[in-house]
């Protein structure tokens, strides 16, 4: 399914990049540790609170760094689509430059995202349930309006924007002693999969994707060697369900992913309660989906637990090596904190399922 024509390849140097343009214009976000995860993931794992980003989510990047350039170039109103966080990210970087902004959200998008995009003073279009949909309505504002579509995954600025949050993990967790020997990001439509594998191109770092079971796009994709859509099924991680990875994320994807883990809804509360109960730190289900994912790596082979695999591109067994004389350093980053209250109150209180270790 093609969202672009001949989308631009980026490359390392297009995050770094990135990365010196946004420098004191989005959050350099913490780096946060616990050694209970630790004991739990049987690695030592950094936790990217992009959850503390500026909008609430790493969206903010790719959004700042393709607006501003926009900007840059004369223009005076941009067009988004997005099940959420990509929105409001694009509505808060408009304001911030003078832009008018038109975002287009599916009908059943969370209330806290649509609020926020419209408190940041976007006009808000509300089509469908599919990418498809979403994307044929903003195409048309755009045309009406004579205003770039600013994608949310096949656009090469936000891609690399979306990247410079690994870049500082990375950069980070080698400034302390710690090099990172894995990535885990979530994946939607694969922006921040693609960003997170260009970061970590050129070092020894593996790369891997989270996706909710039943949202498996990348990983189908992977196996057939082309973007495949699925349909996809009910998830707590509504922010990656958007039906299809883009084009350009897997594109650089397809040779910078070590693997793809699954995780279910029950592994994704699991990694909730332990983030707000342990490290008192609210993520949305999307972003606990990437330590749920975290954690099923680290799983003995034919282990269960935290994780269920399902299908082709799915990893397997424990990819950690116990020799080498170092523990092993696994980043992962939380993308975004736009929840509900109501559903935090229910994840938080929940304990019908596998209550996660003390």
């Amino acid at each position: 399914m093609s969202r672009t024509h001949g989308p631009a390849l980026p490359a390392r140097a297009d995050v770094e990049e990135a990365a010196r343009r946004l420098a004191g214009r989005v959050v350099r976000t913490p780096v946060l540790h616990s050694p209970a995860i630790d004991r739990l993931a049987g690695a030592r794992i950094l936790l990217k609170a992009e959850n503390l980003q500026d909008g609430g989510s790493y969206k903010m990047r790719g959004a700042m760094l393709a607006v501003g350039r926009l900007a840059d170039a004369g223009h005076t109103g941009v067009v988004a689509q997005s099940t959420g966080n990509h929105a409001v990210a694009v509505a808060l970087a408009a304001r911030r430059h003078g832009l008018a902004a038109t975002v287009v959200l599916p009908v059943d998008a969370a209330p806290v995202k649509v609020d926020r995009a419209r408190a940041a003073g976007a006009r808000v279009v509300r089509a469908g349930t599919t990418v498809e949909e979403r994307l044929a309505v903003a195409r048309r504002i755009a045309e009406v309006e004579g205003h770039p579509l600013v994608d949310a995954y096949d656009h090469p600025d936000v891609v690399a924007g979306q990247g410079s949050a690994s870049l500082e993990l990375i950069e980070e967790a080698a400034r302390h002693g710690t090099p990172l020997d894995a990535l885990v990001v979530p994946v939607g439509g694969g922006g921040g999969i693609a960003g997170a594998c260009l970061a970590a191109a050129g070092t020894p770092i593996e790369v891997y994707g989270v996706e909710p079971v039943g949202c498996d796009s990348l990983a189908r994709s992977l196996a057939a060697g082309r973007p495949t859509p699925v349909a996809p099924a009910p998830s707590l991680a509504e922010g990656l369900r958007p039906g299809c990875v883009g084009d350009l994320p897997f594109a650089v994807a397809r040779t910078g992913v070590r693997g793809v883990v699954r995780v279910d809804d029950d592994a994704i509360a699991e990694a909730f309660r332990l983030l707000l109960l342990d490290l008192k730190v609210l993520v949305e289900p999307s972003g606990a989906a990437a330590l749920a994912g975290a954690l099923r790596l680290g799983e003995p082979a034919g282990g269960g637990g935290v994780g269920t695999a399902a299908g082709p591109g799915d990893v397997g067994g424990s990819p950690w090596p116990s020799g080498g004389g170092r523990r092993r350093t696994v980043g992962v980053v939380l993308t975004g904190g736009n929840v509900e209250a109501d559903l935090v109150a229910r994840l938080a209180g929940d304990r019908t399922t596998a209550g996660v270790a003390a």
